[in-house]
């Protein structure tokens, strides 16, 4: 399990995060919610081993994070940047493929099908022959979170747990495309027992899709558990500094309705 103790990050010398507590368990989906600046994508970063800690603990399945090497961690864990960058004008297939590139034991016929797979989860399998530079940005989209879906499911050891870590991945998708990547993430972790972390702006997507949320404001964490526990006016209004009421959702039983500036 990936898991944070007292987890502390500084760029230079500002402290961005501090005295973060979280575990990224196996089949749950872990939303993280904050104003802009908050330490939202910082946090995505240290979990994920691209930034040091500067203090606590951050270990994965009980060993340091820092100490497993960047080949190790490709193997566990696929994380899909705020703003994913290519320069070279690839087919898709090619830029899915390289979810693969940890697993060069996949057979080609396996490595086909996964690919296959992962394109077909991110609803991207019309985009297959096309060039990635000539999509649009949400397809863009589509098919690098098809990318990371192909990383986090090559890795299928028997019992071996695997972290996907999203940052802000439905902020260029249309409305469908929002509620498709969300169902994708839910449904995988519960079915590959995946332990999945969304960084998310839409408080009422992550009540919906969310099983607990971190709510954090200037680095630190306001408010863990789950969208009823974490979603209180007292809460929203201390991290979004707006009026706000929190409704029961007419549709879903489990996840309370935020309205801001009521």
């Amino acid at each position: 399990m990936l898991s944070a103790h007292q987890l502390g990050c500084r760029r230079g010398s500002r402290q961005i995060l501090g005295g973060i507590d979280l575990e990224m368990r196996p089949g749950e989906v872990l939303g993280v919610l904050g104003a802009n600046g908050a330490g939202k994508t910082t946090l995505l970063s240290t979990l994920a081993g691209e930034l040091p800690a500067s203090e606590g603990r951050l270990e994965l399945d009980g060993r340091a994070l820092s100490g497993w090497t960047p080949a190790e961690l490709a193997r566990r864990r696929a994380v899909l940047p705020q703003s994913p960058s290519l320069g070279f004008d690839l087919s898709v297939h090619d830029v899915v493929a390289m979810g693969a590139y940890p697993f060069p034991e996949i057979a080609p016929d396996a490595h086909e099908a996964l690919l296959r797979r992962a394109l077909r989860e991110a609803d991207a399998c019309a985009l297959a022959d096309r060039r990635y530079l000539g999509l649009s940005g949400g397809e863009q989209q589509r098919v690098q979170f098809a990318r990371v879906l192909a990383q986090v499911l090559g890795a299928r050891q028997a019992q071996q747990y695997r972290a996907l870590l999203l940052d802000e991945p439905t902020s260029s998708l249309d409305p469908r495309h929002q509620l498709l990547l969300l169902r994708t993430v839910q449904a995988l972790a519960r079915a590959e027992g995946i332990a999945a972390l969304v960084v998310l702006h839409d408080v009422n997507l992550a009540a919906q899709w969310c099983d607990r949320l971190l709510l954090l404001a200037r680095g630190r964490s306001v408010a863990q558990g789950t969208p009823a526990e974490v979603l209180t006016p007292q809460a929203l209004q201390q991290v979004y500094e707006l009026p706000v009421s929190v409704l029961p959702h007419p549709l879903h039983a489990h996840a309370p309705l935020v309205v801001f500036g009521v």
